[in-house]
């Protein structure tokens, strides 16, 4: 009866643990929503970009389309109607300093399978991108998915995560710590299509269940002995 106490105390310890990781995030979030915009190319690289996730940033600079990569396992939701399968295409913008930031610019059909048929969408000249700073994803963080072994010579055109680290291995100039999610142009609708990640930044259900652990507790510690002694009786 002890030993069954003190996990369902444990658990409900672990839920206001994860409530107060969840509440610390959402204010990082909020910060992060109300700061001005950072512009990329005019940055002081003592910057920790790292830190400054979902940030608004924007950039400037040539995209360099022969280097662009895509995600699998996409979808993209269709109001009334089924996902749809589909790539996200993350494509290196040239900075005017010789760096690159890695531009996730959209998603786009399952039928656009042959990296030759990306150079659709390429977009020629000098762009301006805004959006949002996301973090890298990499191998370690997500169980058994992997991007897979980049061996010399190899490129890889279709990785799981985007992992900055291993993108950058295949590529001749440095990539910032960070990749640009870009933002959706008010009324546009065209491939590739954009949207920005739908944040909630509510508590979530940790209270409650932290709540309910140790209720379970305290009935199993007062309950227990009364049922004992009715047992008796």
């Amino acid at each position: 009866m002890l030993f069954a106490v003190g996990v369902m105390i444990r658990l409900g310890i672990w839920q206001l643990d994860r409530l107060a990781a969840r509440r610390t995030e959402n204010a990082h979030i909020r910060a992060m929503q109300a700061a001005p915009a950072l512009d990329l190319n005019t940055l002081d690289p003592s910057n920790d970009l790292v830190t400054m996730e979902y940030r608004a940033a924007t950039a400037r600079g040539r995209f360099a389309f022969e280097d662009q990569v895509a995600l699998r396992n996409q979808y993209w939701c269709i109001p009334d109607g089924p996902a749809e399968y589909g790539y996200h295409l993350l494509t290196p913008l040239l900075l005017e300093d010789g760096r690159a930031v890695l531009v996730d610019r959209g998603w786009i059909p399952g039928a656009y399978a042959d990296p030759a048929s990306w150079h659709e969408f390429d977009e020629p000249g000098k762009a301006t991108v805004t959006g949002i700073l996301r973090l890298s994803q990499a191998e370690a963080e997500m169980g058994s998915l992997s991007t897979g072994e980049i061996l010399p010579g190899l490129r890889l055109d279709f990785w799981v995560l985007p992992d900055l680290q291993g993108i950058a291995g295949q590529l001749s100039y440095a990539l910032l710590p960070v990749y640009l999610q870009r933002s959706p142009p008010v009324g546009e609708q065209v491939l590739p299509y954009k949207a920005l990640p739908e944040l909630v930044l509510s508590d979530g259900s940790h209270l409650g269940f932290a709540l309910q652990w140790f209720f379970y507790a305290s009935l199993v510690f007062f309950g227990y002995p009364v049922f004992l002694r009715k047992r008796k009786g």
